[in-house]
């Protein structure tokens, strides 16, 4: 790994200080993963790694689940990322350049283990689900506000956010909901089906198809009229499967894949299911690593063995 190793907070508050590139023309550096050794770090895209001291690694001993990992998670947008401080061992929020920011005081390390939080592409919200099963908290963090549940129920599950981070897509005893940031209902599909991937024109959402954990095979479903498209096989090297599934801002379907070096990343035909191959990124030799828009847990994150 190349680059400083840079330490932060200061003690006027914590505040990580980046190195800017040079050039009108240089894009500011982003994250391009997290990874826990004995702490957390950052590794950023232009190759400099930045220290969390701060972030919890475990949860404390008088947490229900002492000792299990922590969770960290960088927002899709590789800008923000967010842990369990060990001050206090509230869950906060920061960028490169910023300061802790708590998301919602009632989310503590206490719970790690029975609460798993997933943040949206942008970083400005963050949904938990709980063991219940159901959520939560609901944190809009450009508001800075914490909303109750939807029908004053916390029978829901999150199923994704839209990539322009505008809506959420919610799982109820009913079927699914798109939802506003404001957890208006937008539309109610007359579906039994649960995609787990949103676009952003709010109708189209993709479903795995397929034997937990083993899917090759998704669909397109029209949440409007609540029909499913036909139903394709994915184009995945042997060995390979469905392990994460999204759509880009541009609507089209996402996929990444565990491989047996790390983590590979295709954009998928709608049509025929055809795979290419957009990036490839290795695994590093850490406990564990977190790539943006990971949730609290994923089937590349550990090393076998490992918490």
């Amino acid at each position: 790994m190349t680059g400083p190793t840079l330490t932060g907070p200061p003690p006027a508050g914590p505040m990580l200080t980046v190195p800017t590139a040079t050039g009108a023309a240089a894009a500011p550096a982003t994250i391009a993963y997290a990874q826990r050794t004995q702490a957390w770090e950052l590794v950023l895209t232009n190759g400099d790694v930045v220290e969390v001291p701060e972030a919890l690694a475990k949860a404390p001993a008088d947490a229900v689940n002492a000792g299990s990992r922590a969770p960290f998670l960088v927002s899709g947008d590789g800008r923000h990322f967010f842990y369990f401080r060990k001050s206090d061992t509230r869950f906060v929020e920061r960028t490169l350049n910023g300061k802790e920011r708590v998301v919602s005081r009632q989310y503590t390390a206490h719970t790690i283990g029975e609460e798993w939080p997933s943040v949206s592409d942008d970083g400005s919200y963050v949904v938990t689900e709980t063991s219940g099963p159901g959520v939560g908290v609901l944190a809009d963090l450009r508001k800075d506000k914490v909303l109750p549940p939807p029908g004053k129920t916390d029978a829901w599950g999150l199923l994704g956010f839209s990539p322009d981070s505008k809506r959420l897509l919610l799982g109820g005893e009913r079927g699914v909901v798109v939802f506003d940031r404001g957890l208006r209902t937008r539309l109610r599909p007359k579906t039994r089906m649960t995609p787990t991937a949103l676009a952003n024109d709010y109708v189209t959402a993709a479903e795995r198809v397929g034997k937990w954990p083993k899917y090759r095979k998704l669909r397109l479903v029209n949440l409007r009229t609540g029909k499913a498209g036909r139903t394709v096989t994915v184009g995945l090297p042997r060995g390979q499967y469905i392990d994460d599934l999204d759509f880009d801002r541009a609507g089209r379907v996402i996929v990444r894949s565990k491989t047996r070096t790390g983590v590979a990343i295709y954009r998928v035909s709608k049509a025929t299911g055809r795979a290419t191959l957009l990036r490839t990124l290795d695994r590093p030799d850490v406990d564990v690593w977190v790539l943006p828009g990971d949730g609290d847990y994923e089937p590349w994150g550990e090393r076998k063995g490992k918490a």
